[in-house]
């Protein structure tokens, strides 16, 4: 068979390619002969993701709880993997935000929709009696989400609202990362003191989160955005993704969780959270008042922060009994 002469150019390309490596072309065609096809199984690894599930206990719906928090965080690397892309570029424009907020903005409504589903997706029964085996494990340590919320906003609308006036844009991470809001999320109610959970999770990752708050200082999405033009910045657009951004990421995410916790947590007595966390104060977005870009939204809006949507979620939640 004769070979034509595109056939030929691509070879030469590929000789020139593999003469880099100090191998020649045919060192790699003989491994092509005798390599197998790819297939999809092998491509996604799927027996390996198939394993990942190792339930502690063998109550049926623990396997539905470790897949729905695995699939979270998926999305949770989905959204980072556009946020980074965004930190990492030299010069953005209006389109190019808008793109990736809007991919960030469906990676969050698909995970609240998943959650969502999982809501109503396992017995009560079965939660209250495979969660112990879960202590002192909780959601709250989920280091991706930190991390999305870094490359999000500038460091100081993390801080807990109750000490933020205490610092300005410019102080350093180092000074504001002991007042991040979600350090007093998993305190004990009775004493105050840090839960285990919480002195777990530091351990781990206080180092890695304040290299990522130095990082994502200058080249979070809020200071791409101020990158821009004026013209650019008056995208409505653009301007309305963020503003469902900050939605997604601080209101519906937080109070589907606290929703699902109210279902399978909610007494009375309230049972406790495997990790210590204080989730009645802590999950609620109206006690945060956590909001990305506060110059985004007017006076009245930031006092009433998640009040309507919480509120709503209860009286339906009380409707289903």
């Amino acid at each position: 068979m004769e070979l034509s002469p595109e056939t030929l150019e691509k070879l030469r390309l590929l000789e020139e390619k593999f003469a880099k490596t100090g191998q020649g072309l045919n060192t790699y065609l003989d491994y092509l002969l005798e390599s197998n096809y790819l297939g999809y199984w092998d491509y996604i690894q799927l027996e390996t993701l198939l394993t990942l599930q190792r339930p502690k206990t063998n109550v049926p719906d623990e396997v539905i709880f470790i897949i729905y928090h695995q699939i979270t965080e998926l999305y949770f690397k989905l959204a980072l993997h556009e946020l980074n892309q965004v930190a990492d570029a030299e010069a953005v424009n209006a389109d190019f935000l808008k793109e990736k907020i809007f991919r960030v903005n469906r990676y969050f409504e698909a995970l609240t929709h998943s959650f969502g589903v999982m809501e109503k997706g396992m017995s009560r029964a079965q939660f209250l009696q495979f969660r112990q085996a879960l202590v002192p494990a909780s959601g709250f340590q989920s280091a991706q989400y930190r991390i999305i919320e870094l490359a999000s906003t500038d460091f100081i609308n993390l801080v807990h609202y109750d000490h933020r006036s205490s610092f300005t844009l410019d102080s350093s991470i180092h000074k504001m990362y002991p007042f991040i809001y979600w350090k007093s999320g998993a305190t004990l109610e009775d004493t105050g003191e840090k839960a285990f959970t919480l002195r777990q999770f530091e351990q781990k990752y206080d180092d890695e989160f304040i290299k990522a708050g130095e990082r994502y200082a200058s080249c979070n999405l809020w200071r791409k955005y101020k990158q821009l033009s004026s013209e650019e910045q008056n995208d409505p657009a653009l301007r309305d993704a963020f503003r469902l951004l900050d939605l997604n990421v601080n209101v519906y995410w937080p109070l589907q969780h606290y929703k699902t916790a109210v279902r399978y947590l909610a007494g009375p007595p309230d049972a406790a959270a495997t990790g210590g966390t204080n989730w009645q104060k802590y999950l609620p977005p109206r006690f945060q008042k956590r909001i990305f870009y506060p110059e985004l939204w007017s006076e009245k809006e930031r006092l009433e922060w998640g009040k309507g949507w919480v509120e709503e979620t209860i009286k339906k939640l009380r409707e289903e009994g």
